[in-house]
């Protein structure tokens, strides 16, 4: 497996194995579908202002996952605080994939100056806030009742990690 940043031609995948998590999961309170075009806007935009967006790629050339990160908050103050969204493939999971796309997003954002990266979890999704705590984000708070999807509402945990 390799990490590297992801370029225009991963847009199609990307989106194929993030949109069946926005359209039928509690993964991520998000409903709009993302579409090959704004991902591929959205690689640009993170490489422009020094932000990552890196995907795992496995031996064959297969993409089983990536990680992104922006700002947590608007606002100069919050300029050395960001959060980020990692997803992977289906099959993916318990691979050592996630932990090598997290500690590649921590290393370039800390290279960064980010001093906080923020996790915001589905409360739906109990293995998410497992995962981070494995890899060693805190939790710091849940918010009951801040998601609706699926007609009903949804809490978050929010965990945090120090780079």
């Amino acid at each position: 497996m390799r990490i590297r940043a992801a370029q225009a031609r991963d847009a199609a995948t990307i989106a194929a194995i993030w949109n069946p998590l926005i359209r039928d999961t509690a993964t991520t309170f998000t409903t709009t579908p993302r579409t090959p075009e704004g991902l591929a806007q959205e690689f640009v935009a993170c490489a422009t202002e020094g932000r990552a967006f890196l995907l795992a790629e496995g031996e064959a050339g297969e993409v089983s996952g990536f990680a992104t990160y922006f700002q947590f908050r608007k606002g100069p103050g919050y300029a050395h605080t960001m959060e980020h969204s990692i997803i992977l493939a289906q099959g993916a999971r318990g691979r050592g994939v996630g932990r090598a796309l997290m500690t590649a997003l921590c290393d370039h954002a800390r290279g960064a100056g980010v001093h906080s990266l923020i996790a915001g979890v589905s409360a739906e999704n109990p293995d998410g806030v497992a995962f981070h705590e494995a890899v060693g984000f805190a939790r710091v708070a849940r918010l009951p009742q801040v998601g609706r999807k699926f007609g009903r509402w949804m809490d978050l945990v929010v965990l945090q990690k120090f780079l």
